[in-house]
């Protein structure tokens, strides 16, 4: 397994509600370079329509990032909320209320269903992993990086990045072991934070609580590939 290191630095715990207001001038400039469609390989298409599930955790951040980046989002907390999009984000939050609140109005089998690209984010990840909905081929430690009071921030190398992520870890897993078809992107202190599979994306940190919107604009070109794939 390959992977690419991160430098943590220990911080005093963000505000888990905290949302970026602004992005910084080389954001913005990296934002709307991913958005224009000429930059891409592939022809036009349709405005994106972004799922968040909004039965928990920290869907209000995740949204707000998406709607800077130009994307239709809807807050998915029953299952025919997902038609019609063509991705869906699993925000971070408690995983054993998220997996309760989606057995309970059927979400944990509409999800299994949806066919279009799907971003886990810490709790988020746990949601997707072999030992929950098994949609990826990996198996998460919860709370890995310590509690609430361990909470700490890390530069990230990440794969496909020529500058490091800085990431937010809020009682973070970590990935544990990975299957065959599981592309590492990011380790840190050498456990592995950020990872794909196929259609899937999943991290262990929170990307929302930044003001860089590298991570989701990687999310929505998977989006634009998946909604190509299926047409």
């Amino acid at each position: 397994m390959t992977g690419t290191v991160g430098t943590r630095r220990e911080t005093r715990p963000p505000e888990k509600s905290a949302v970026p207001q602004t992005a910084d001038d080389a954001s913005a400039r990296r934002t709307a370079a991913a958005l224009k469609e000429s930059a891409l390989p592939f022809q036009p298409m349709d405005p994106l329509r972004i799922g968040v599930l909004a039965v928990q955790g920290n869907f209000r951040e995740h949204i707000a990032v998406l709607r800077r980046l130009g994307v239709e989002t809807i807050e998915v907390r029953k299952p025919d909320e997902l038609e019609g999009l063509d991705g869906l984000v699993i925000p971070g939050g408690e995983s054993t209320t998220f997996m309760r609140l989606m057995r309970l109005y059927g979400l944990d089998k509409a999800v299994r269903r949806f066919r279009g690209a799907v971003f886990g984010t810490c709790a988020g990840m746990i949601v997707l992993d072999s030992n929950h909905l098994a949609l990826v081929d990996v198996t998460v430690r919860r709370n890995a990086f310590g509690r609430q009071v361990a909470s700490f921030e890390a530069d990230l190398t990440i794969a496909g990045e020529a500058e490091p992520i800085r990431a937010v870890f809020i009682r973070a897993p970590w990935i544990e072991e990975v299957g065959p078809e599981v592309e590492v992107l990011a380790e840190l202190d050498g456990r592995v934070v950020l990872a794909r599979e196929g259609r899937f994306l999943v991290a262990s940190f929170h990307p929302e609580l930044t003001g860089d919107t590298r991570l989701h604009e990687r999310f929505l070109a998977m989006v634009k590939e998946e909604r190509l794939v299926r047409a």
